[in-house]
């Protein structure tokens, strides 16, 4: 039986709730949400698939699960400029799941925004092993980004590392062809908008996020050791320390086996180093808070 638990029970955690079933990749859930009437509504709309899923909304549960998804807390919206604008409105609920982990020997995945350094202090409140704890945004990201090299007829698979919000680090340096740095930025601040134009049009990001949350999930529970973009505890890899950050890491059934370390060319590597300058402030300034 493989169980696996969602904090947080809205549009994310929902739709998770509900791809995992469907994809038959769980066979019992943990659905808790400070809400109980959407808890109640989303158990229930997922038990009338009709699928043969156990469902509890106990969350003293949790810790008895494969895999916790951490997705509690406000989502963007059209007045929050940026993910990190959410760190002090979104901490209280991160917190509150960090008390139901105290026990919990699976793998923690990291929604919640901002989601680096949310999952730099879960890792800090639980003391979950740096390889237990994965935050997503990544995939996320990389397929944004691989869209947009499509729609501009640039081949080759991309990918993004760097912060899940504004210090995001598109890699061209892996793609077919070469692209100038004047047409990087470009794409670069295409990426950055890419959220809050589906953020205004229907309220919140939803399909991209769940699908690539639940494919995070496949590859933990059948341990297909691939590599691909997350973020990740880091302790001197791409000369970063002191706070998660988006790289390359080979991800399976005891979470994150291996960070790659790829070679960067200068705009990469001078756009990471910003992104890790700017992640491990705010969570520094966010330890001695906390202290």
């Amino acid at each position: 039986m493989t169980s696996l638990a969602i904090f947080g029970a809205g549009t994310i955690g929902g739709g998770v709730a509900n791809l995992l079933n469907a994809r038959g990749l769980v066979s019992r859930l943990v659905i808790y949400d400070r809400n109980h009437d959407l808890q109640e509504a989303q158990r229930l709309d997922i038990l009338h698939t009709g699928k043969e899923i156990e469902i509890s909304t106990d969350p003293d549960e949790m810790h008895t699960c494969e895999v916790v998804i951490c997705t509690a807390g406000l989502p963007r919206n059209p007045t929050v400029k940026t993910r990190a604008d959410l760190l002090h409105t979104n901490l209280p609920a991160a917190e509150s799941c960090a008390q139901y982990l105290k026990e919990f020997s699976g793998i923690l995945i990291v929604i919640t925004n901002p989601m680096d350094i949310i999952t730099w202090h879960l890792h800090s409140l639980t003391g979950i092993p740096k390889n237990r704890i994965i935050g997503f945004g990544g995939q996320l990201d990389t397929a944004r980004f691989s869209y947009t090299l499509s729609q501009q007829g640039i081949s080759g698979h991309g990918f993004v590392l760097g912060e899940h919000g504004e210090h995001q680090v598109p890699i061209f340096s892996r793609l077919d062809t070469p692209v100038s740095e004047n047409k990087r930025e470009e794409i670069l601040t295409t990426l950055k908008g890419s959220s809050m134009e589906i953020i205004k049009g229907k309220g919140a990001t939803e399909f991209g996020p769940a699908w690539h949350i639940s494919e995070l999930v496949r590859i933990i529970l059948s341990d297909q050791r691939i590599c691909i973009p997350c973020s990740c505890i880091l302790e001197g890899e791409y000369g970063i320390t002191g706070c998660s950050l988006g790289v390359p890491a080979v991800i399976g059934r005891e979470g994150i086996c291996k960070i790659e370390e790829w070679d960067l060319d200068s705009w990469e590597q001078a756009h990471i180093q910003a992104a890790g300058m700017f992640v491990s402030g705010l969570c520094k300034s966010l330890d001695r808070e906390v202290e």
